[in-house]
C-alpha cells in the first residue's frame, strides 16, 4: 500500500485514550488494513506518521531526506504488517522500522557523497568545521551530527525527542542500561566536543 506524506502534518489530539483501549482499537486498526480497508490505512498512516517523520529528520538533517525515508518507513510497515504480533506498541515497532530505513538510506547517501567528493572538496570542509562558530545551537547540531550512530541515536531519541530509556530500549532491541550507557558516554562526547566554546 502507497502513501504520500502529507503537505501539512499535525498531531491527533487522542493521548488521553486509555491504554488498553487503544491498544484493542489499534488491533482492530490493523486488522481493518489487512483486510485491505484503504480509509484504515489511512488512519494508522495519520496517527503515527508526524512523531516519525520528526525521528528520522533528527536522524537525517534533511526535510527531504526525512520525507523519503518516513514514507519507505511506511511502504515497509504496510508490506510487513502482517508478522506485526502485538508484543509492544505499534508505535514502536513503527520506530523500529524507520530506525533501519534511516540508518540503511543514510548508509547509501554516505556512500554517494564519498564517490562524489575529491581531495580539493573534502578539504575546504574540514577547515571550515574547524572554524569557531558563533552559536551554541549551531555547534551542539554540528557535534551530534558528528556522534558515531549508536550514540547519536540515542541522543536524539532522548534528548531532543523525549523518548525514555524504555522506549529507546524497545525500539533498538537493547537493554535499558546500554541506552543509559549510550547517553552517558555521547553526553561526555559532546562536551568535549564543545569544551572551546564553553571556554569562550
Amino acid at each position: 500500500m502507497l502513501v504520500s506524506i502529507p503537505v501539512r502534518m499535525t498531531i491527533p489530539a487522542i493521548a488521553t485514550a486509555h491504554t488498553t483501549h487503544a491498544r484493542v482499537d489499534e488491533r482492530a486498526l490493523i486488522a481493518r488494513v489487512l483486510a485491505g480497508d484503504r480509509v484504515a490505512g489511512r488512519e494508522l498512516y495519520d496517527a503515527h506518521a508526524p512523531r516519525v517523520y520528526r525521528l528520522v529528520f533528527r536522524l537525517a538533517g534533511d526535510p527531504d531526506l526525512a520525507q523519503e525515508f518516513t514514507q519507505e518507513t511506511f511502504i515497509h510497515a504496510f508490506a510487513q504488517l502482517a508478522t506485526f504480533r502485538g508484543e509492544a506498541a505499534l508505535s514502536t515497532w513503527l520506530y523500529r522500522v524507520a530506525m533501519r530505513v534511516t540508518s540503511n538510506g543514510m548508509r547509501k547517501v554516505r556512500r554517494f557523497h564519498s564517490r562524489e567528493a575529491d581531495l580539493e572538496h573534502a578539504r575546504p570542509v574540514a577547515v571550515e568545521r574547524e572554524e569557531a562558530e558563533p552559536d551554541l545551537r549551531s555547534r551542539l547540531a554540528s557535534a551530534i551530527d558528528a556522534l558515531p550512530e549508536v550514540y547519536r541515536v540515542v541522543v536524539v531519541m532522548h534528548d531532543v525527542e523525549g523518548y525514555t530509556h524504555e522506549e529507546i530500549s524497545a525500539t533498538l532491541g537493547v537493554p535499558t542500561g546500554t541506552s543509559k550507557s549510550r547517553l552517558f558516554h555521547a553526553r561526555a562526547k559532546l562536551r568535549a566536543a564543545l569544551a572551546d566554546f564553553r571556554k569562550e
